[in-house]
């Protein structure tokens, strides 16, 4: 690379045939003479050497400087002379008036030079050749050049550079097709300029670009000349801005005049839009386009403009957008209405908040406010095709979104939020979603969690609230769980393990505490039907305000519950079977507790609700005893299906709980209830003179509808028995040629659980049903879930059980079915469909002997390469619906309560061209639901997309063709036909 240097003194290098480095101007001519001359100069001197006496042997003796000549001193020892009487003429320089015009001076000595206008190095390079005319201090760079000064830089076939006007001129060149090569590409900091000719000062950084291209943010500007000052403005004449990256853009705004300031904006004069260089009348007196060199930067939203049925005309998502900083940007946007008929169409507002820091978390706060006509008629969320119309609750509705995400930091805090909550409605007034609009229930959860270091101690704190449709609201404020993994007591004191069998002892403890506010009532009533003091049959709502805080407050319910779970080790027995007993110890604390009292006068039981600190204990122990065994079939010799094993474990465990319901401080225990008796006329708590025993009695909880279920059992004896099933099968890789896998495990099955219970003291019904699951998965494509309850007591003719088996009844069998859910899942996603197979061939035929009518003479060459995604479920639920009726005008339930099939996914018809679509079909009502057909189209710098729901209640079609540009994301044509703007 060569280098021209701030100034022409210094000689420079040629490095390649490529660098060259420009001569100095000075001396070129005297080593031009002295190359061309070298023999007579080398003879000339020999001469004058050889007749001239030694310049040593003519040297004089040194004389003693003169007194008072400055600069000069006398020898050491000599007499200084006096000041008074000494010759005034000895110090004096005779030779300064009589010097020797006749000697000439040193021709190799170069004055100091004035600074030039060149800054900074020049670095220059041509593939080809470099010429330079020195005398008219010109340089000249042919095929690829390429000028590097500063910050500015220049690529060219050819490049001339004057430096006496400090002028560069670069253009290309075209070939013998025309065609032009090496067309100029300028950058500076203003930006990178394509041009046919440029034309730059680098001392005044001005330039004339003629057919430029140039980026400004996310926009090109066309140009048949620009003009670039000092400050990196821009003034263009004739100019094209669009979006489109290409050379012959599919559309761009038109004007005769442009001015670019970079990174900020870009301000045209009269203008109007061209679209597939047809002009269209589309314009307006001037044009203003934001270019910021930043991602964010605030500024003004402009509305769109839109039409409803139920609102009239509409203008929506204006506002304004602030930049706080480089972590947090607000958007605050609005939508007007103009109404219909005589009302106001109402408005809406959002502020919109979305914040970040690297490394740490990031979130987004959104708050929406809707105020619409109280006389709007919404849709009912019916599945039938026929709208059903119903009036909003309120007309003004609210809605909260936050998400906070942190970033995992190992063995830090974690806080999260995921909030979505606000006014019942608003969803069914505001959102186009089906999503949010059918939703039935919206949760929210505020939580921390951390697990302390160096400690076994983990807690978490959730701030959570769930809503739905219909008004009800519950509160959980706070929820904590404070957990301690498991310990062995041993390690507490230190000991050493020595193979005891207690050493096999742990401990584990967790707590979880919540305080729950909910604005549902439930309704006040007793068991059996009986009479309650200002009892109610229905539950209410208390509605949601400031005012309503009190009783809010008294339907709060809180509690705290420690539960510690003690095993005692594992041990085996008969060599494969494991042994492991367990004790279980759990405590509540409530904050409130009911006491019961019959009136009298009234004939009913009063319940009064006393606070203070109430705790319940219960205890619970059992053992388990498990183990696995399998069973193998292994096939020999090279078969596809090398082995079978089938892996079942058996389970079979034990445990006790005592009675809870004779204990005074959780029940109120036989009580005596006056002359109540029940449906057949017998008394309560009736001791039976005979036996001692209380016929019919009946017991009231202290904690009924408290947080936690306390033990309120009776006496339990349980034996539970369960097997589960795995299935695996060996299956020969004919894909493995190195031998490392030769064999892969594929399994048939991946769970089938059977399981049961049978209670030891238990006076009926001591078999409990049977519990079926199973799950697999086919082909890694295929899932399949399923479950089932087997019940076997027979029923009465009012379907409840009774204490007999199935097996016993004439018609016998061993159980009943009573409920079952099976749901299947299908998800197939190829990377690529399968090719055709054809012969290859240079050129297609352009005739076919006997198809005169030939309709795609390149049918049989095209590459069918259609990528696919298939997304399908299906649902069925079973429930046994019960004896056969007896009683007339009653209707028997179904036994198939839902049956539905859900379809989505998407088609590549082309590789710009996407087709999608979501249905649904209820086989209980023999019809559709919701069924949503779109598409999306990539035309370049356009995008075009579109929806079509056929029926049912989101029934219409829409169509928006646009910029895929944000720069110019209100430049798009909208068309919608719905239930909302019809």
């Amino acid at each position: 690379m060569g280098q021209l240097p701030v100034t022409f003194a210094n000689s420079h290098k040629i490095n390649d045939k490529n660098h060259v480095a420009l001569p100095t101007l000075s001396i070129l001519p005297v080593f031009r003479l002295y190359y061309r001359a070298w023999p007579l100069l080398l003879l000339v001197t020999g001469l004058w050497l050889s007749s001239s006496a030694p310049a040593w042997a003519q040297r004089k003796p040194k004389v003693p400087a003169p007194a008072g000549v400055p600069g000069l001193s006398a020898p050491a020892g000599a007499d200084r002379p006096s000041a008074v009487g000494a010759d005034t003429t000895r110090g004096r320089r005779p030779l300064a008036a009589a010097a020797d015009t006749s000697r000439t001076g040193d021709s190799l000595r170069v004055s100091a030079r004035p600074k030039g206008d060149i800054e900074t190095t020049i670095k220059y390079s041509a593939k080809d050749s470099i010429r330079f005319e020195v005398q008219e201090k010109v340089a000249r760079l042919y095929n690829k050049s390429n000028i590097d000064y500063g910050d500015m830089e220049l690529k060219a076939q050819r490049i001339t550079v004057d430096y006496s006007k400090n002028l560069l001129t670069a253009e290309g060149a075209a070939d013998t097709t025309g065609k032009v090569l090496g067309k100029p590409v300028f950058k500076d900091g203003g930006g990178t300029y394509t041009a046919g000719r440029i034309n730059y000062n680098f001392k005044t950084k001005r330039g004339k670009i003629a057919e430029a291209v140039t980026q400004q943010g996310e926009g090109y500007l066309h140009a048949e000349t620009i003009k670039k000052n000092e400050l990196n403005e821009i003034f263009g004449r004739n100019g094209r801005y669009t979006t489109c990256n290409l050379e012959n853009p599919h559309f761009f705004i038109n004007a005769t005049k442009m001015k670019v300031i970079p990174k900020e904006k870009v301000v045209t004069g009269p203008f109007n839009m061209v679209i597939g260089d047809i002009p269209t009348p589309l314009g307006f007196l001037f044009g203003y386009f934001p270019t910021p060199g930043k991602s964010r930067a605030s500024g003004l939203l402009f509305p769109t403009f839109g039409q409803t049925s139920d609102r009239g005309f509409a203008l929506r998502n204006g506002g304004y957008y602030w930049v706080v900083n480089d972590n947090v940007g607000v958007r605050l946007t609005g939508d007007i209405y103009s109404g219909v008929g005589n009302s106001f169409g109402g408005y809406n507002l959002m502020a919109e908040t979305q914040y970040l820091k690297r490394y740490s978390y990031n979130g987004l706060f959104n708050f929406s406010y809707s105020s619409r006509p109280p006389d709007i008629i919404l849709p009912s969320p019916s599945v039938n095709t026929n709208l059903e119309y119903r009036k909003p609750r309120s007309a003004r509705t609210l809605w909260v979104n936050w998400s906070h995400t942190p970033t995992p930091r190992p063995g830090g805090g974690r806080f999260s939020a995921s909030v979505a909550a606000g006014s019942p409605d608003f969803n069914r007034q505001n959102s186009y979603d089906p999503r949010r609009y059918l939703a039935a229930a919206f949760n929210s959860t505020i939580q921390y969690s951390k697990t302390i270091r160096n400690s076994p101690v983990n807690y978490n704190v959730q701030l959570t609230q769930s809503q739905t449709t219909n008004g009800i609201m519950t509160f959980t404020l706070p929820s904590l769980t404070v957990g301690v993994a498991r310990q062995n007591p041993y390690e507490w004191f230190g000991l050493a393990p020595q193979g005891r069998f207690y050493e096999q002892f742990s401990i584990s403890y967790d707590l979880q505490a919540r305080n729950e506010l909910s604005n549902q009532v439930t309704a006040r009533t007793l068991p059996n039907g009986l009479p309650l003091l200002g009892g109610t049959n229905e539950g209410s709502v208390i509605p949601v305000r400031f005012s309503n805080l009190r009783p809010f407050l008294r339907n709060a319910r809180n509690g705290m519950q420690h539960n510690f779970q003690i095993s005692l080790g594992s041990y085996p027995v008969l060599k494969h079977i494991i042994l492991q007993p367990s004790v279980r110890y759990q405590q509540y604390w409530f904050g409130q507790r009911l006491t019961y009292s019959y009136n009298d006068v009234a004939r009913a039981i009063r319940i009064d609700t006393v606070r203070g600190l109430n705790v319940v204990s219960e205890i619970a122990g059992g053992l388990s005893l498990s183990t696995n065994v399998y069973g193998t079939l292994v096939r020999k010799g090279t078969h596809k299906i090398q082995a079978i094993r089938h892996k079942i474990t058996p389970n079979i465990s034990y445990s006790y709980s005592p009675d809870y319901t004779q204990r005074s401080s959780l029940n109120w225990v036989n009580p005596v209830l006056g002359d109540l008796a029940n449906s057949q006329g017998q008394p309560y708590n009736v001791r039976d003179a005979r036996t001692g025993r209380i016929l019919n009695p009946v017991s009231f909880s202290r904690y009924n509808n408290s947080l936690y279920s306390v033990p309120n059992g009776i006496r339990a004896s349980l034996i539970s028995f369960s097997v589960d099933n795995q299935v695996e099968m060996k299956v020969r890789n004919n894909n493995d040629t190195t031998g490392t896998t030769p064999f892969n495990k594929v399994s048939l099955i991946d769970g089938l659980s059977l399981g049961t219970t049978y209670n030891l003291v238990a006076d009926s019904l001591n078999l409990a049903p049977l519990n079926m699951s199973f799950h697999t998965q086919v082909a890694r494509k295929l899932s399949v879930t399923a479950n089932a309850s087997f019940y076997f007591y027979q029923r009465d003719s009012t379907g409840r059980e009774i204490n007999r088996f199935l097996f016993d009844q004439p018609n016998r069998r061993l159980a009943r079915l009573n409920n079952a859910n099976l749901s299947l899942t299908y998800q197939f996603n190829p990377s690529q469909g399968k090719k055709k197979s054809v012969v290859k061939r240079d050129v297609a035929p352009t005739n076919i002997l006997g198809s005169p009518n030939q309709i795609n003479p390149y049918e049989e060459y095209v590459d069918f390469d259609i990528p696919w995604e298939l997304n399908s479920s299906f649902q069925l639920n079973y429930t046994d619906p019960g004896p056969i009726p007896t009683r007339r005008n009653y209707i028997r339930p179904r036994p198939i309560s839902s049956a539905s099939l859900q379809l989505n996914g998407s088609v590549k018809l082309t590789p710009n061209f996407r087709f999608g679509y979501t249905t649904s079909y209820d086989f209980i009502s023999k019809r559709p639901v919701a069924p949503n057909l779109d598409f999306y189209r990539d035309l370049h710098c356009w995008q075009i997309s579109g929806y079509w729901a056929p029926f049912g209640e989101f029934r219409g079609y829409g169509v928006t063709i646009s910029a895929k540009s944000s720069l110019l994301q209100d430049l798009k044509l909208n068309r919608n036909r719905s239930f909302w703007n019809r």
